[in-house]
């Protein structure tokens, strides 16, 4: 039997360094574990253009011994709802019984043969999946990737 590798602390650490909101996406996160051990994460920080504001969203998968967990964390300005900017977490869990297909996409440079962009594709249904790639400027004088 393979003992389990306990990366709770580092996933809350890995949060933690990106800046995003690690209070909000550490205690989604906390409550959806509920206990369990995470045993592998990706934590995907991308910022997003809205016209001449920079809105940020962070997405977070975790593998625990029984389920998937995919949490997306976007910020967004004051609306009617919530006058100030507010943030809004979901998280799915996906028992690992239902996930069905993964595909791992990579794009590399013919030219120098360097890896510029890996895509991973998860299902756990006729249509549902997530999706991350890097985030990326074409902007020259663009200071956000």
């Amino acid at each position: 039997m393979t003992k389990i590798q306990d990366r709770t602390q580092d996933l809350f650490a890995a949060i933690s360094v990106s800046g995003y909101y690690p209070e909000i996406v550490s205690g989604a996160l906390q409550d959806a574990l509920a206990g369990e051990p995470a045993e592998a994460f990706v934590v995907h920080h991308e910022p997003t253009f809205d016209r001449e504001e920079i809105r940020r969203h962070m997405t977070v998968l975790v593998l625990t011994p029984s389920r998937l967990l995919l949490t997306h964390t976007d910020e967004h300005p004051g609306d009617t709802l919530l006058p100030k900017p507010y943030t809004s977490t979901s998280v799915e869990a996906v028992p690992l019984s239902r996930v069905a297909g993964v595909v791992v996409t990579r794009m590399v440079s013919a030219a120098t043969q360097q890896l510029e962009e890996a895509l991973l594709t998860i299902s756990w249904g006729a249509v549902s999946r997530v999706e991350l790639e890097p985030a990326r400027c074409d902007d020259p004088e663009c200071e956000a990737d």
